[in-house]
């Protein structure tokens, strides 16, 4: 099967490389030429003979709106878009609608798999029309894991990228748990090797898992995580679930709890904790810390 892929950063590259492994043809653009094939995305669609699959794979918003735009120009009936960034889902929608006016298909597809995905395959979350999905099948057979699962045709348009920014909420509250559990093993005395009794939970307990392996790695590069600032960004998937949760009426305290978390990371020091520190002041004539 041919295939176009746009966007060869650190999942694009790996994901063009995987497929060619598995014996298709990718023709990849990029904005750096010197990871691209093509150059242009006219030179991209003149190059793969029709009915075309392009996979858009560059950030979510305005690069994806404008490269579907461009390609929209582009294509003919009866060829297929593939977003596979970590757009969100209502923008799908809007993209499925404004490029079947042109009779182009489309595919959103969520993409698990980070750096590893190269060489253990990417657990992908797919949605849109069967006969779309049907046509694009050998490129998700290439890039997900071996075996019977890693792969899902989740619903129609907007399940793949919907279901993947639930497993991306998952995925925040399940880091969040880990860090906390990390944090008060180093502030004990009676603990003397945090970094052991994580390497211990990978073998035999419920909660071992792909993140803790991760954990462990980053314990053996730096033991006590000196090196790191305790800074946390988000992706932005965490608050699109947050936001699903209060119009779904689904109560989410753990993934929600992590969301604020990160938001508190970025705080030196914190407004918040200054009016609790003050209000346990006056209440109870609690000692406050003053800057120096």
């Amino acid at each position: 099967m041919e295939l176009g892929l746009v966007g060869l950063g650190k999942m694009g590259g790996n994901m063009r490389e995987r497929i060619r492994r598995a014996g298709h043809t990718v023709v990849g653009y990029d904005r750096n030429p010197d990871l691209a094939d093509v150059h242009s995305l006219q030179e991209l669609v003149d190059g793969l003979q029709g009915p075309r699959v392009v996979w858009v794979m560059v950030p979510a918003g305005a690069a994806t709106q404008s490269t579907i735009d461009e390609l929209a120009e582009l294509l003919s009936p009866g060829d297929i878009v593939v977003d596979g960034g970590n757009s969100r889902w209502t923008d799908d929608e809007k993209h499925a609608e404004e490029l079947a006016a042109k009779g182009i298909g489309f595919v959103d597809c969520g993409v698990s798999g980070g750096v590893w995905g190269l060489e253990n395959g990417y657990a992908l979350m797919y949605g849109g029309d069967a006969e779309h999905v049907a046509r694009v099948q050998p490129i998700f057979d290439a890039l997900k894991p071996e075996g019977e699962f890693g792969s899902v045709h989740a619903g129609k348009v907007g399940a793949g990228h919907f279901a993947k920014m639930v497993h991306n909420g998952i995925e925040y509250a399940m880091m969040q748990a880990y860090a906390e559990g990390w944090e008060l093993l180093e502030k004990v005395d009676s603990v003397t090797d945090v970094r052991e009794v994580f390497r211990s939970w990978q073998e035999g307990t419920v909660i071992r898992s792909w993140l803790l392996d991760l954990a462990v790695n980053a314990l053996d590069e730096d033991e006590h995580l000196d090196k790191l600032r305790g800074y946390a960004s988000d992706s932005g998937e965490g608050r699109w679930t947050v936001e699903a949760a209060i119009d779904n009426a689904v109560p989410l305290p753990a993934i929600t709890a992590s969301l604020f978390a990160r938001f508190a990371s970025r705080q030196d020091d914190s407004p918040q904790m200054k009016m609790i520190a003050a209000l346990r002041n006056q209440f109870g004539g609690h000692a406050v810390e003053t800057k120096k």
